[in-house]
Order: structure tokens, then C-alpha cells, then sequence
């Protein structure tokens, strides 16, 4: 583990979109409050951080709201990061094209390095 070889703490962050309740409530104008249910976000941020604790480093999680590519973008910044580790889950969809990827957005837009690993089951 990076982190670990380094002796610097890993910043673990999560995102997830919010997203419009069709019984959110109506404030006015037509909006609504948007519903969101973080729990899993949490769920994911915990196991992540229990696997980095069983290495003995120090590690933060960052449940974060919209984007996902912004929002690692977004950490690395406030925590002015050397080096944002991410995986290459959705270069191969098709989706990509319409929205792009999370990896690609990062490597485009990261003002350190990046390093792009494989996720893809095998």
C-alpha cells in the first residue's frame, strides 16, 4: 500500500448524487426537497476504512454529495493531496461517451497525479 510505503495518512471519499423524491416536499415554484439516503455511502466508507486500519494507516473518509469525479477532485484539493489513486471502473461502458468516466475526468483535471488501477473483475 502507497500509503503506507510513504507514511502518509489515505483519504478514502465516496460520492453519491442527489436525487429528487417524487414525495419530496414542495417548497415553491415546483420544487422539491431532495431525498437522500447516504447510508450506503457510509457502509462503503467503513469497510474501506477497516480494511486500511488492519495496515496500521492512518485513514479519513469524505462522504461527499454530486459528482463523483468532482468530488475526489474536490478532497484532493482540501487536503492538498500528492497523488489520487482511482479505478478504472466505466472506461468501458458505453455510457462514457454521454457522460464520461470518473478516471478520465480525474486524470484530465487533477492538479497531482493520478494513477489509474484496474478494477475490473477478472
Amino acid at each position: 500500500m502507497l500509503a503506507k510505503t510513504f507514511g502518509q495518512p489515505l483519504h478514502v471519499v465516496c460520492s453519491q448524487h442527489l436525487r429528487t423524491g417524487a414525495d419530496g416536499l414542495a417548497l415553491s415554484a415546483g420544487m422539491s426537497v431532495p431525498v437522500m439516503d447516504d447510508s450506503w455511502v457510509n457502509g462503503v466508507l467503513e469497510e474501506a476504512a477497516a480494511q486500511v486500519r488492519q495496515s496500521s494507516v492512518e485513514v479519513f473518509t469524505h462522504p461527499m454529495v454530486g459528482n463523483p469525479a468532482e468530488a475526489i477532485l474536490d478532497v484532493a484539493d482540501d487536503v492538498n493531496a500528492d497523488l489520487i489513486v482511482v479505478g478504472n471502473r466505466g472506461i468501458g461502458s458505453k455510457s462514457r461517451f454521454i457522460l464520461g468516466n470518473v478516471p478520465s475526468r480525474v486524470v484530465h483535471h487533477a492538479t497531482c497525479s493520478t494513477y489509474v488501477v484496474n478494477t475490473k473483475a477478472t
